[in-house]
């Protein structure tokens, strides 16, 4: 029997499940969901003030001392105040003091363009987290992932920053209401098989690389989709090995292409000698316009990807 129907339920699931099974771990949002909220009271799901940087650092007191938090910032971009502790304090304490604590924080956010929300609200900086040692990135795609990601976070004694989209929120799911596995970290998920391309998408934007790889089947391209799941760690093996035998890349990054993974994943491929010698043309990034997102529908289309613009790559390699 299946439990959750959207990508949001899917998340929730993971994330009561694991409460249920684990009574150090407790919730913190300015909004929690009401399900969690009505199943576990106010002792573990907290209504909060709108202050990130002070509950954040609550978090990683927290998880110090032996509990292991989950803080719902909603939007990513609410919570670049309190870079400070996450920075500073939840990636670096485990390694500086000699791994005699452990910071088993778990941060909720939203992230991504598509929602009319303009530019304060709509950006996809999980590159900047990936990029902080001690820090793990999760981005899934799908519902099924996202429980399954989640489930390994809540179990994982390091911080993880748990990216979802906000596109994502209302796409449909198939969780069971009984305990699911976890999804390692590290591990991409082959979307699509194909032998003429290579496409790695994040997010959102693994299903607008579908799309424009079934449109590029009916021209005869058969275009093989990888989705990473996890930024940090990032699965590089699985993409080379991908391009050795298709011999073309295209990156699809809701984010602009200066310092993105998207050329993580370039760079990833470029410094393999044999994926490198594989490669027939120059590997290709299909970002979003290094611009703040606009407000209105037109513009805000036409600064983020879209199976149009992956497609019309994919042509050009071809």
């Amino acid at each position: 029997m299946s439990a959750a129907t959207t990508y949001d339920e899917a998340v929730d699931l993971a994330v009561r499940h694991e409460m249920e099974r684990d009574p150090r771990i407790f919730f913190l949002a300015t909004d929690p969901p009401d399900g969690l909220a009505a199943h576990f009271g106010p002792q573990r799901v907290r209504q909060t003030p709108i202050s990130e940087p002070s509950l954040t650092g609550m978090c990683v007191g927290a998880a110090m001392c032996g509990l292991r938090p989950i803080f719902l910032w909603r939007n990513v971009t609410f919570g670049f105040g309190a870079l400070d502790p996450v920075f500073n304090q939840a990636a670096k304490l485990r390694f500086m003091l000699g791994g005699q604590v452990r910071i088993p924080l778990v941060i909720r956010v939203s992230y991504g363009a598509g929602t009319g929300l303009a530019a304060q609200h709509m950006q996809s900086p999980y590159a900047m987290f990936a990029a902080m040692p001690g820090l793990k990135v999760v981005a899934p795609s799908t519902g099924e992932d996202a429980y399954g990601l989640m489930r390994t976070a809540l179990l994982d004694d390091n911080p993880v920053v748990f990216f979802e989209g906000v596109r994502l929120s209302p796409q449909a799911a198939d969780v069971p209401d009984t305990l699911g596995e976890p999804i390692p970290f590290g591990v991409a998920r082959t979307a699509r098989a194909g032998d003429d391309v290579t496409i790695v998408a994040i997010g959102h934007q693994v299903h607008e690389a579908l799309a424009a790889a079934a449109d590029l089947a009916a021209a005869g391209i058969d275009a093989e989709v990888i989705d990473p799941r996890t930024l940090a760690p990032l699965d590089t093996a699985t993409v080379t090995a991908s391009v050795r035998r298709t011999g073309r890349l295209v990156v699809v990054d809701e984010a602009p292409a200066a310092c993105s993974i998207a050329s993580e994943i370039v760079t990833s491929v470029c410094e393999d000698p044999a994926a490198l010698s594989a490669l027939r043309t120059p590997p290709r990034r299909v970002c979003a316009a290094p611009v703040p997102i606009p407000y209105t529908r037109p513009l805000e289309q036409a600064a983020v990807p879209s199976a149009q613009r992956i497609a019309d790559a994919v042509r050009d390699l071809m």
